[in-house]
């Protein structure tokens, strides 16, 4: 059964597994410039030890999962940087072998240690929307254009899972799918493909209602529930204050785990490439609201843009209370 990893992992969190933070945020608080059509994963070609240490970082505040740096990492982005396929290719296996190796490192010295306060973190192998190879701002509107159809978008995925597959991750997590047409490729994808780890989908939004395409939740969440291959389904890259009235959507309209791994709060401006401030909703913080997802029915919750290991340290303390250590 595809989620029965997952299902294990959630049970070990005490009902509530830690996804990790921003790979971007903190790539660059440790000095790396990722001003780049290919963001965070141009440090896959430059700086690869900087990766392995942000998934440290994260495995350190107590992230059940860490996702590889691959989501804005592509074939024909690669390919537009000089690099041969095969290197392209080699690069994509490297993301998921850096956080393989993280996880290993640090359950190694874990286990040194008398007291374990930690899990055995899963590893998911990141595949981001088409919106995110344009880097155009389209990931954010779900708009691509009406001469993209299922079977192009399964054309621009197919290598990329095949090659991230075959590295062997724990988990497939396909992150900020903006509209259904998207969803629908992956979900044939992955039959085509007959891909065995469990995967996830999450889905971005704008308003809360919907996907960021304008397309419902429920014609979308139709989809994946008819799909065995698919073991959790959520939102990623979306405002926390819409995070709880969507898991309780999603609640009525799938049994499938839900993740939810919102941004801070800060906006990304997709033309001018600048985070805006955060607009004034009564904030709560972070890990206050997190409980109340997990209250809402989230069984897996962590931070996309603009949130840091610090973040999820004070997530998985008020989910599991403890401290990361």
């Amino acid at each position: 059964m595809a989620g029965g990893v997952v299902e294990e992992l959630v049970k070990r969190a005490g009902g509530c597994a830690v996804i990790d933070g921003g790979f971007a945020t903190q790539l660059e608080a440790l000095g790396a410039d990722i001003n780049d059509p290919l963001w965070s994963a141009a440090c896959l070609i430059t700086k690869p030890n900087l990766i392995k240490e942000v998934h440290l970082q994260y495995l350190e505040a107590g992230a059940d999962v860490i996702i590889s740096s691959s989501y804005q990492a592509t074939i024909p982005g690669f390919l537009a940087r000089g690099l041969l396929i095969e290197e392209a290719e080699e690069l994509l296996r490297t993301s998921v072998h850096l956080a393989l190796e993280a996880r290993d490192e640090f359950w190694k010295s874990t286990l040194r240690k008398s007291k374990p306060v930690y899990n055995r973190a899963l590893v998911a192998a990141s595949v981001g929307s088409y919106g995110a190879y344009l880097a155009d701002g389209s990931e954010y509107s779900g708009s691509y254009g009406d001469d993209i159809t299922v079977e192009k978008l399964k054309d621009f995925h197919r290598r990329r899972l095949q090659v991230l597959a075959s590295a062997r991750p724990d988990l497939i997590a396909f992150e900020a799918i903006p509209n259904k047409m998207e969803a629908q490729a992956l979900v044939e994808l992955l039959e085509e493909e007959d891909i065995q780890a469990p995967s996830w989908i999450c889905f971005s939004s704008v308003d809360g209602q919907h996907l960021c395409s304008g397309e419902s939740f429920e014609d979308s969440l139709r989809i994946i529930n008819a799909s065995e291959k698919v073991a959790i389904v959520g939102v990623n890259c979306t405002p926390p204050q819409f995070v709880e009235g969507i898991i309780r959507e999603f609640k009525k309209q799938t049994e499938k785990a839900i993740a939810v791994y919102p941004n801070s709060g800060e906006v990304w401006d997709g033309r001018a490439k600048r985070w805006l401030p955060v607009e004034c909703f009564g904030r709560k913080s972070f890990d206050v609201m997190a409980r109340r997802w997990q209250e809402a029915g989230a069984s897996l919750i962590g931070g996309c843009c603009r949130t840091t290991p610090s973040t999820i340290r004070a997530v998985s303390k008020a989910l599991k209370g403890r401290a990361g250590h």
